[in-house]
């Protein structure tokens, strides 16, 4: 089973499109996967949009009454996918962002790589449509803002929005975190899953995927200089997670073969 995890704050537009491309990408295969959608006390139309598709696709609407940010919202579904499945070392979790950002051409790309024994793939970004030098500055320098805590060998896009790990690895990183998972938010809260969960995997690897700026919400508080503070920031309350167990730990992006 494949559990796709989609933090929503307000994203109206774009929610429908990417539960249907999902389901675009899948129709010809056997795979069976859930829809979890986690709806952070939106007040858009967001409820009325996804009404009509619960009679379509097997989705699920996890709503908050108040807006819980988008740390607490990822880390919601992504138990709400380990309370689901009582097969953890055969299914995945895979976050992906609302906002239909992403070229999610490469789905497939990801599920080949935890058919073939990754337990966490992480999507590595190239940016397109984004004209802000300094954003792109930002994004590109964010591990090291972030610094070592969330470092992980061979992965360069820490902060990545789109990722898929295997439910097993999820739960040995953060058996030790029986509260709250994730204490950092926005693009660190993506940077700590990302390390916690490798820290419970035997094998990470990288998957290209193409991130279109243009189309992402664009608030006033996440201008360059505001989002480089925020992760800095973040430093202070992100904490390096347990050791890795022994295992392959050199992350290896897809070749030109394989992403053909």
């Amino acid at each position: 089973m494949i559990y796709f995890c989609v933090p929503s704050r307000n994203d109206a537009p774009t929610v429908g499109l990417v539960l249907w491309k999902i389901r675009r990408l899948l129709e010809d295969t056997p795979r069976e996967y859930q829809l979890l959608v986690g709806d952070d006390a939106s007040d858009d139309t967001t409820t009325e949009v996804l009404e009509p598709y619960h009679k379509v696709l097997p989705l699920m609407v996890l709503r908050s009454p108040a807006p819980m940010g988008h740390a607490a919202t990822v880390e919601r579904l992504l138990k709400e996918a380990l309370r689901q499945s009582d097969r953890h070392k055969r299914d995945v979790a895979f976050v992906i962002p609302a906002d239909f950002s992403a070229d999610l051409g490469a789905l497939q790309e990801f599920l080949k790589r935890l058919d073939s024994g990754a337990d966490l793939v992480i999507g590595e970004a190239t940016l397109e449509g984004e004209t802000d030098r300094w954003q792109r500055l930002v994004r590109q320098w964010a591990g090291r803002i972030l610094g070592r805590s969330v470092a992980i060998p061979g992965v360069t896009d820490v902060v990545s929005g789109y990722s898929a790990m295997r439910l097993v690895a999820l739960r040995h990183a953060f058996r030790e975190r029986t509260a709250r998972w994730l204490r950092a938010e926005d693009w660190a809260a993506n940077a700590e899953l990302h390390a916690w969960t490798a820290s419970g995997a035997r094998r990470v690897e990288v998957v290209p995927v193409v991130e279109r700026s243009d189309r992402q919400k664009r608030l006033g508080d996440h201008d360059a200089w505001s989002r480089a503070k925020s992760l800095w920031a973040a430093r202070r309350v992100l904490a390096a997670p347990p050791p890795a167990p022994p295992a392959d730990r050199s992350p290896r992006a897809a070749t030109a073969k394989e992403a053909a």
